[in-house]
């Protein structure tokens, strides 16, 4: 929960800036790159944060190898796509291979809700709920990548 929360309040403190005169953060567009961006900076420092990293790793599906070097890759991904999400420059295409990554990423949400894993100490999101929020989340990327 703690992604959409991050989300929905980077969104909306960005957009409150605009709203307040920052002309960067001018309209619903910025304010979302900024709230995505937001996001991606929490999600990516839990792939290399105690807890929260030994349990993406135990989330990466066992019929790959490697899974450390993944959820670290996945992490530096997810992290510099945060900074190209601030550039307006690169915010499309960021946003875009964000919403790539996060697609490539799903099936490792599926098999650790199958498996009942648990991260940071709490059970996994049940299938259901993680797939609205996967929904929403590339569905913002999607917004950011081809809105205006």
């Amino acid at each position: 929960m703690a992604p959409l929360i991050a989300l929905v309040v980077g969104t909306a403190l960005a957009r409150l800036a605009g709203l307040a005169g920052i002309t960067a953060l001018e309209g619903w567009h910025p304010a979302l790159r900024v709230g995505l961006a937001l996001m991606f900076v929490l999600t990516g420092v839990a792939h290399f944060v105690g807890q929260r990293r030994a349990g993406l790793i135990a989330m990466v599906p066992p019929a790959l190898p490697r899974p450390a070097l993944l959820v670290t890759l996945t992490g530096v991904l997810e992290l510099v796509g945060a900074v190209g999400l601030l550039v307006p420059a690169t915010a499309r295409l960021a946003a875009a291979g964000l919403g790539l990554l996060m697609l490539a990423m799903f099936p490792a949400n599926v098999s650790a809700a199958r498996r009942g894993l648990t991260l940071g100490g709490k059970p996994v999101t049940p299938l259901g709920p993680r797939t609205a929020l996967q929904i929403v989340f590339v569905a913002t990327a999607a917004v950011i990548s081809f809105g205006p």
